[in-house]
């Protein structure tokens, strides 16, 4: 094979290879280097040599020769001459390389806490929040990190951090995350042999969790009502309005769908998959409910109750709309919604219901052997407890002569 001192000027000049075949240039400084030239003017850097394994020569290519400078095909058909002459196939090592990087890209952090929310989390209640919460808070710090280098110290330091200035989302958090390196255990996969989240314990991280209290005053109920007409609008405004009626949890109002409601029926039911006990559970619309839902939007890009897209997504964007409720309540800082839950069970207690049914309206897990054995649906019984709270309901916020609107404790 003639050989010449190969220059990226003279490749550049090289013209297209007759019909049907190609032509090749040898490099005279890296012998089994050259440049192949194909009838459409394609341009290649090749070496020609025995491979290891292989019993007679063969060509390989380097790479584009439009591309790859020649400086660096030179160094890297040295590098692979180098290899065969050690007895190592380069294509061969090259795979190996590949593979454990590959290896290493399936046990990072994110790696693994992907394949955890789409083994563990998916279909459950709450994935949506887990998977936004798990990659905001944690991907975002260590995503490309091999899983097996997140230490306790920097969990500690991530839920300590937390812990300052939201106290119930670093429990949470740190739930997320027992979850998660215990499933990477379990998996025998990743290298891990034990949780770095073992030693952590929420109450000596976080602080001993209070239980909330909190109830809205008949004055602070009269007001929400109030603000949530008009002043608040489609979609938050009906949603608080069907919380304070239903004593249902905000995700199972917020992600309710068209196809849950039997207007005729009158009933609403919430499939098992978003509920808290994992099982479907009816709400008996009354009339006030039912004069709320009727006059809502219907979409046609998806079924989604309150929406700001369209029906496409449920409503989100509670963080700002709860900071825009409490500018109009007059500046409230110590209001949450789980609050008009609480307050709506606390009015059920006044009213003669029986107590089985009051926790029943609001889907509260049955004690004992009630959950086995009494599978009584309680329909009419809902409905009735319902009724007497939407009658209740109506005389604290039914406008009074000469009445002005109360705001929120702040």
């Amino acid at each position: 094979m003639p050989r010449i001192v190969l220059t990226s000027k003279f490749i550049g000049s090289l013209k297209p290879a007759p019909a049907g075949r190609r032509a090749y240039y040898w490099d005279a400084l890296v012998p089994s280097l050259g440049v192949a030239v194909t009838a459409r003017g394609t341009k290649s850097f090749i070496v020609y040599r025995r491979w290891p394994g292989r019993r007679a020569p063969a060509r390989r290519t380097l790479g584009n020769a439009n591309k790859l400078p020649l400086n660096a095909a030179r160094q890297r058909a040295r590098d692979w001459l180098a290899l065969v002459e050690r007895g190592i196939d380069p294509k061969e090592q090259a795979r190996q390389v590949e593979l454990a990087a590959q290896r290493a890209r399936q046990t990072t952090f994110a790696a693994v806490a992907e394949a955890w929310l789409a083994d563990e989390v998916t279909g459950q209640r709450k994935a949506a929040t887990v998977a936004r919460e798990v990659r905001q808070v944690f991907c975002s710090l260590w995503g490309a990190r091999p899983i097996t280098e997140v230490t306790t110290l920097d969990i500690r330091e991530v839920i300590k951090a937390k812990a300052g200035t939201a106290p119930a989302q670093a429990r949470n958090l740190l739930g997320h995350l027992h979850r998660l390196f215990g499933w990477a255990v379990a998996q025998h996969a990743y290298g891990l042999t034990a949780s770095p989240t073992a030693p952590l314990r929420p109450s000596k991280l976080v602080g001993r969790k209070l239980p909330r209290k909190r109830v809205l005053s008949d004055d602070e109920l009269r007001a929400l009502w109030a603000v949530t007409g008009e002043a608040v609008g489609y979609p938050f405004g009906p949603l608080v309005r069907l919380l304070i009626l239903s004593g249902q949890r905000r995700s199972e109002v917020a992600g309710a769908r068209w196809r849950e409601f039997d207007l005729n029926k009158r009933l609403w039911t919430v499939p098992p998959e978003r509920m808290k006990g994992d099982a479907a559970h009816v709400v008996p619309l009354t009339d006030e409910m039912l004069a709320l839902l009727e006059p809502l939007p219907r979409f046609t890009k998806g079924d989604f109750v309150f929406s700001t897209v369209f029906g496409a997504r449920p409503v989100k964007g509670f963080s700002r709309f709860r900071e825009r409720l409490g500018k109009l309540m007059g500046g409230a800082t110590d209001f949450v919604l789980h609050d008009i839950r609480r307050t709506m069970r606390t009015h059920l207690s006044a009213l003669p219901i029986t107590d089985r049914v009051r926790e029943l309206v609001i889907a509260h897990a049955q004690p004992g052997l009630h959950k086995v054995y009494d599978q009584h649906s309680y329909i009419d019984e809902k409905r009735h407890a319902l009724e007497l709270w939407a009658a209740r309901l109506h005389t604290i916020v039914a406008p009074a002569k000469g009445a002005k609107v109360v705001q929120l404790r702040g």
